[in-house]
């Protein structure tokens, strides 16, 4: 849109599949793609990239034969700016191609776009997909919680969040909370994780949902049942049923009851 309303008649390419499709001449020409503002706003509201994306680190030797076939391909189709849009090795593609720009003498201009839905680029305050992925992990978060509450045997349900070394995705999990329906507990990359402080909290958090179960009572429920399970077992009792039951071997009913409680 922008190309058309300050340049008119310039054309603006767009690269199949990133840098890869820069390499391997594969451009397309956008004004004639989205050449109506119906076609720009379907664009806009559809989800995913529509050109696509790559997984490419170009090599750190400048002088590779990859970066003559880029400016090559620039020349080629008189490309007088190039932008690149994404996260950390698509912002280290844009610095290794000004680098290379200014050692050729380039004039095309090569500037970086910052969207990741990780949030990690530096000297932002947020970039753009962030919030669009907050919002989704904070509903799906909402939908988990709900769908395992129907049921009277406690579950423990792990969500592994993407975010490669930072935590903003899986923090945003806590908006869940806002209505009550958050997750109990949130670790992050940037804390050392102890995978027995983990096992303790887990068991903390289940006692404390069933304290809250003991606390206010069941007052209806949709499953039907004759009565609840509930028989106070110590650890170990409860760990022997667990590897008795695991083995194949009986247990009793009692032991079954603990270990559902």
């Amino acid at each position: 849109k922008g190309c058309r309303e300050y340049y008119p008649d310039a054309l603006c390419y767009g690269a199949i599949h990133g840098v890869k499709g820069i390499l391997n001449d594969r451009l397309v020409v956008l004004n004639e793609l989205v050449s109506t503002e119906e076609q720009a706003f379907a664009l806009e509201t559809t989800p995913s990239a529509a050109l696509g994306s790559c997984r490419m680190k170009l090599p750190k030797d400048l002088s590779d034969p990859a970066y003559d076939t880029i400016f090559s391909i620039f020349e080629k189709y008189d490309i007088g700016a190039f932008f690149y849009i994404g996260g950390n090795d698509s912002m280290d593609t844009v610095d290794k191609l000004s680098q290379k720009a200014a050692e050729l003498g380039s004039d095309v201009r090569i500037i970086g776009v910052p969207k990741t839905i990780d949030n990690d680029l530096p000297v932002t305050d947020h970039t753009p997909g962030f919030g669009s992925a907050a919002k989704y992990i904070a509903t799906t978060i909402k939908e988990i919680v709900r769908d395992c509450a129907v049921y009277t045997v406690s579950a423990v349900t792990i969500v592994e969040i993407m975010g490669r070394d930072a935590g903003w995705l899986t923090s945003a999990s806590a908006l869940a909370s806002l209505s009550g329906d958050g997750p109990d507990l949130i670790y992050l990359p940037e804390r050392v994780f102890s995978l027995d402080q983990f096992f303790a909290d887990v068991k903390a958090a289940l006692i404390k949902r069933l304290d809250f179960f003991c606390e206010m009572g069941c007052k209806a429920t949709d499953h039907g049942l004759d009565y609840i399970p509930f028989e106070i077992g110590s650890e170990k009792e409860i760990d022997a049923a667990f590897k008795a039951a695991m083995k194949g071997k009986a247990i009793t009913a009692k032991q079954a009851d603990m270990y559902k409680t």
